[in-house]
């Protein structure tokens, strides 16, 4: 049997519990359904992106750079020789991006990914088996047709590996091994700024091509 100081208590513990449930009925706008998730804004998604400026250049690119950067540069100490070869490097992997852009990828009639590169009429498949070696005929692929936004995306992917580029300490200790304190303020100033416009546009203007050297997602195919 309850203790009389037991049985006292009980009204106001369900008393306070009726008050919980108002609370959270009332919080919920009445309707029990819980809050509309706030949409993140599109300088916080530009930031985001910022963070991880690389995830917007072909991987292929990004490795080549990585690996070949401190030989080409001689670890940032460059001569005559090393200069005009990391110039030449980084144009190469400047038009490598270029290229990656207009690149997509298509499922065949047999479930296999093929990769192609982009045209007025649609994608030239680049790796597809001739007619006579006993292939299905290509899929149709006039929906992967080039686009005016495949050459915005290439500026911006190219603008992207410049910033990568920039923030390299082997790059700047080649080109500029020993740099005023304006060039300094400017080497650490203007590419964040290109960095973030740059990704403020790929959020604005998102691509929808899968290239080749892109990362792997769980869509291998375009919907462009």
């Amino acid at each position: 049997m309850a203790s009389p100081a037991v049985v006292r208590q009980r009204p106001t513990v369900g008393k306070q519990a009726g008050e919980g449930e108002s609370a959270a009925a009332a919080g919920d706008g009445g309707g029990g359904r819980p809050p509309a998730a706030r949409r993140p804004s599109l300088l916080s998604q530009a930031l985001a992106s910022t963070a991880s400026l690389a995830n917007l250049l072909p991987t292929g690119t990004v490795m080549a750079f990585q690996l070949l950067a401190p030989t080409f540069t001689n670890n940032g100490a460059c001569d005559a020789t090393t200069s005009l070869l990391t110039a030449a490097l980084l144009a190469l992997l400047a038009l490598s991006c270029v290229l990656a852009s207009f690149t997509d990828s298509v499922r065949g009639p047999d479930g296999r990914v093929y990769y192609g590169l982009a045209t007025p009429r649609g994608l030239w498949l680049l790796d597809y088996p001739p007619a006579g070696a006993g292939a299905p005929p290509p899929p149709d692929t006039s929906r992967y047709r080039l686009r005016a936004i495949d050459g915005v995306h290439a500026l911006l992917s190219v603008g992207v590996f410049g910033v990568v580029a920039a923030r390299d300490k082997n790059v700047v200790g080649c080109f500029w091994p020993s740099p005023a304190k304006g060039t300094e303020e400017v080497l650490g100033i203007v590419p964040l700024g290109v960095g973030v416009m740059c990704s403020l546009l790929f959020v604005v203007f998102p691509t929808t091509r899968h290239g080749i050297g892109y990362p792997v997602t769980n869509n291998t195919t375009s919907s462009s």
